[in-house]
């Protein structure tokens, strides 16, 4: 699975299309598939391609968009709807686009299909462009730890991502991004229950990845859960259907590996992102500690340190 990866990898690099999405894109999309704004944007960004850079932050909260664009030089375009937020400015000479994409998978599943189809469509005929365009994503987020040794105020970059939250298990394709034999060892170990989706694992950009070696931030292997609570195995009135789940889920380990940290976005943005052509990572400030129960209440230094990193490096 990781030889293939590889050459997946290799095969975005030296081609210009994708071959998952080939068979999708050689007809004109209905006004129901490819749906735009009377303004010729597109329905839920409220964007099209000239108002974004190919070099893509994703951050969680709206407000965290204006804490990533105080550090521009200056802005030239901006918009909101709903709980997508987009700012475009410039940084030390390069166009970075910031975008708030909310909570969950589910929200990223609109954003990163949107962001494609913004630069990889006609919006007005809402046929493909003869050739397709790459983006560079980077998540900027927050995350519990899931190993004691974890720091809180400490940065994560995922190089592997774990969806709990089916999203990409509907799609052509995720069978030859994942890893099955991670799967099949991962939902043994746990006793994964059959009312639940099939876990899939998705490899973090590989030379993104590089690109943000530091030793600062500590590459892991992170968990996407679909809800904060009981899918976290946080227990208020209710009881998750496994209390003893984040239990398993710390003494799991696979070639020696351990699942650092919880999170809700980043399977999405990994799986989307590969089946198109993009490169993706995530990199979190550890703000809680699921194992000792330590929680940083005042992260904001956390989250500008990490901003800073993002931004030169992206």
């Amino acid at each position: 699975m990781f030889h293939f990866i590889n050459k997946l990898d290799l095969f975005y690099r030296g081609r210009k299309s994708n071959p998952f999405i080939k068979h999708q894109t050689q007809r004109q999309m209905k006004q129901t598939e490819l749906i735009t704004n009377p303004d010729g944007t597109l329905f839920h960004l409220h964007i099209c391609s000239k108002d974004i850079s190919d070099k893509i932050v994703i951050v969680g909260d709206q407000d965290r968009v204006d804490l990533v664009a105080s550090f521009f030089e200056s802005v030239r375009f901006s918009a909101r709807n709903r709980e997508f937020r987009t700012i475009t400015g410039t940084y030390r000479g390069k166009e970075i686009t910031v975008m708030s994409s909310g909570i969950g998978t589910d929200n990223i599943d609109i954003l990163i299909n949107e962001l494609d189809a913004a630069i990889n469509f006609n919006l007005e005929s809402r046929e493909p462009h003869a050739e397709r365009k790459r983006l560079t994503i980077v998540r900027l987020g927050t995350s519990g730890a899931l190993q004691g040794d974890i720091e809180t105020g400490s940065f994560i970059a995922t190089e592997r991502a774990i969806g709990f939250d089916n999203v990409m298990n509907y799609y052509s394709g995720i069978e030859s991004i994942t890893d099955t034999l991670f799967e099949k060892s991962f939902m043994e170990f746990v006793g994964w229950s059959p009312r639940l989706g099939t876990p899939y694992i998705v490899d973090a950009d590989s030379e993104l990845l590089a690109r943000f070696s530091d030793p600062a931030i500590r590459n892991g292997y992170t968990i996407s859960a679909p809800g904060f609570y009981a899918p976290q195995g946080r227990t208020l009135y209710l009881e998750p259907g496994d209390t003893l789940l984040n239990e398993k889920l710390e003494r799991f380990s696979i070639n020696g590996r351990v699942i650092t940290n919880y999170e809700m976005e980043s399977s999405a943005i990994y799986g989307l992102s590969r089946l198109l052509g993009h490169k993706a990572l995530t990199i979190c400030a550890i703000i809680g500690n699921r194992v000792t129960g330590e929680f940083l209440s005042d992260y904001k230094p956390a989250i500008r340190e990490l901003t800073d990193i993002v931004l030169e490096r992206i």
